[in-house]
């Protein structure tokens, strides 16, 4: 099964190529936009940051297929102590959850409203299987415009999101391009930093992109195991 693998920006992007080896030039192509990195059963792409670069950027490598899997892969912010920095989350949920409205009782997601959708649900069975194979924690990862940079706010998130154990910011984007063309998605984050107080220099970037680089690798003999008749089951 091929497999298209979104990342926000390059540094994630090689970190994902790294787990198959050094990749020879002839296995790089332009979509619009990007270019997609093949390494192993992965096409990669750097899409950029946030939910409509990600979306926008997922639509057109899948327009390049075909594909039987979508992930949303990257370093993101882990809420303590349940998540903590160097560690992995496997999505069981993607959730956008700053999409909706301000109201003086508080926040309402789109789906109070009356329109949208506000969270995907990958495939349970692969995200088990990918949590078993890596030693990810199973949880929600929040897709946010505005990275979370206080304490109330992580607080506030939690509180609406109690199931969460990440943020990042681009995992909505890639969902919703996925399912509109019927290809299952997961997310799979490598936790750099603790959701609250930016504090810069407790962020450990590097940690978390060779994290993610292991965890690919792990994932390469799950890919082969999904045969044809298991990925019916999607």
């Amino acid at each position: 099964m091929r497999v298209l693998v979104v990342t926000a920006v390059p540094a994630e992007r090689d970190a994902v190529t790294r787990a198959c080896g050094d990749i020879p030039e002839a296995q790089v192509r332009r979509v619009p936009g990007a270019e997609i990195h093949r390494a192993g059963p992965f096409d990669v792409l750097a899409g950029g940051a946030g939910p409509a670069a990600a979306a926008a950027a997922t639509a057109f490598g899948l327009a390049s297929g075909p594909y039987g899997l979508v992930v949303s892969a990257g370093i993101g912010g882990g809420f303590a102590p349940v998540a903590p920095v160097g560690s992995l989350v496997v999505a069981s949920g993607i959730v956008a959850a700053d999409l909706g409205a301000e109201t003086p009782e508080g926040f309402v997601p789109v789906t109070g409203l009356g329109f949208g959708r506000d969270r995907f649900t990958p495939p349970p069975a692969r995200v088990r299987d990918v949590a078993a194979a890596t030693g990810a924690l199973t949880a929600g990862i929040l897709t946010v415009s505005t990275v979370t940079g206080s304490a109330d706010r992580a607080a506030a998130l939690l509180a609406t999101h109690p199931s969460a154990a990440a943020e990042a910011m681009e995992g909505f984007g890639v969902a919703e391009a996925a399912d509109r063309v019927g290809v299952p998605v997961l997310e799979i984050r490598a936790v750099s930093n603790a959701v609250g107080p930016r504090d810069r220099d407790a962020w450990r970037i590097g940690d978390a992109l060779a994290a993610l680089t292991e965890a690919f690798g792990k994932l390469v003999p799950v890919l082969e195991g999904w045969t044809h008749h298991d990925r019916n089951d999607f």
